[in-house]
């Protein structure tokens, strides 16, 4: 690990030579691609270097053990035991740094839920947990904008997708991508039994025009009037847009904006996000060479956590985590579950990194 974290050390510092360079400054592309290297190597170095000074203390301290003065000694010992806590803290710290880090990170995303089995049950939970989502969300001050919604008839959503725009977004909800099941008493249930419904969720990272290019050639657009709730434009203009892209068969629905230009710009978005993220999928498939390597990948067939109304529980079955903590859930407080997921896959990538 120290060997990698040396070399990084020495990257930033050519970074810090090209960043002042006339020809690097006046191409602004290429500028920032190294600024944001830079960036991203600063927090690194100012830890490793932290830790370099603390063992220089820490050997020091040990030479003045071999001297003969005895209040030297004592001294000497005291600090060493605090060089210790400090060094260990330091290289959990540089660990967590040093862990592979998804580019897709600090991107916003479309958030895409869609009610599953239980009819009515599982329509009513797709808006309670996409309710918890968007609290979340507004207690770290990112945007939620409702793209697309299709309601059932008792109420609930039977589609929604929204984006959620936020530094950072996708590095906590890429950890939502799956199945939900949820288990409780139907309000409608009149002989108290548990019903199980579930509610599948996909996360996808918000592309830029450069990484997934679409061409208009390959669209074919209609428009229809909006239908929903109630609002201004719903149900009196062509406002709706449907995009179907022909190479690869998905359809793309945006209806929640006010203009049809606005909604097929919001479309267009949705289709990028989409499009990427099938290349993603292809190319994790390319690498897989076994079953191993697929688990816990957050795949949208694959059961990822459990709702139990009745017992006040919520496991999390990627991990085995189960919290009894289901009220502070559906409230937004969802890093009780996303931190322990978060830290799990971190250790999982150091495996890896350890092990090449």
């Amino acid at each position: 690990m120290f060997e990698k974290l040396s070399e990084l050390e020495k990257r930033y510092e050519e970074l810090n030579v090209l960043l002042a360079d006339p020809s690097v400054t006046s191409d602004g592309k290429k500028f920032a691609t190294l600024a944001k290297e830079h960036s991203d190597l600063s927090a690194v170095v100012v830890v490793y270097r932290k830790w370099i000074g603390c063992k220089d203390n820490y050997n020091q301290a040990k030479e003045l053990l071999e001297g003969s003065d005895a209040e030297m000694k004592e001294l000497a010992l005291a600090e060493i035991k605090e060089l210790e806590v400090e060094i260990e803290e330091l290289e959990k710290e540089l660990t967590v740094l040093i862990a592979p880090k998804d580019p897709n990170d600090d991107k916003n995303i479309i958030l895409e839920m869609r009610a599953g089995a239980g009819g009515d049950e599982s329509a009513l939970f797709c808006e309670e947990l996409f309710t918890a989502y968007c609290r979340y969300a507004e207690e770290r001050n990112w945007k939620v904008e409702v793209m697309n919604s299709s309601y059932a008839s008792v109420g609930g959503y039977k589609e929604v997708v929204a984006q959620i725009n936020g530094k950072g977004a996708y590095s906590r909800f890429k950890f939502e991508s799956g199945v939900h099941r949820v288990q409780r008493v139907p309000q409608t249930e009149t002989q108290g039994r548990v019903h199980t419904s579930t509610v599948t969720t996909a996360v996808l990272a918000e592309v830029e025009d450069i990484a997934i290019e679409v061409h208009e050639k390959d669209l074919r657009i209609d428009v229809f009037r909006s239908s929903g709730p109630g609002g201004q434009s719903v149900n009196t203009t062509d406002s709706a847009v449907r995009i179907t892209h022909g190479p690869s068969g998905l359809v793309v629905t945006c209806q929640d904006g006010k203009s049809q230009h606005s909604n097929k710009d919001k479309a267009i978005r949705v289709l990028k996000a989409r499009l990427y993220d099938l290349e993603l999928e292809q190319q994790q498939n390319e690498r897989s060479t076994n079953v191993k390597s697929q688990i816990g990948s957050g795949g949208r067939s694959e059961k990822i956590r459990t709702y139990n109304f009745p017992q006040g529980r919520v496991t999390d079955h990627r991990i085995n985590l189960t919290l009894y903590q289901i009220d502070q859930v559906m409230a937004g407080k969802l890093d009780i579950i996303i931190d322990p997921l978060a830290t799990h896959y971190r250790a999982e990538a150091m495996k890896d990194v350890n092990s090449e």
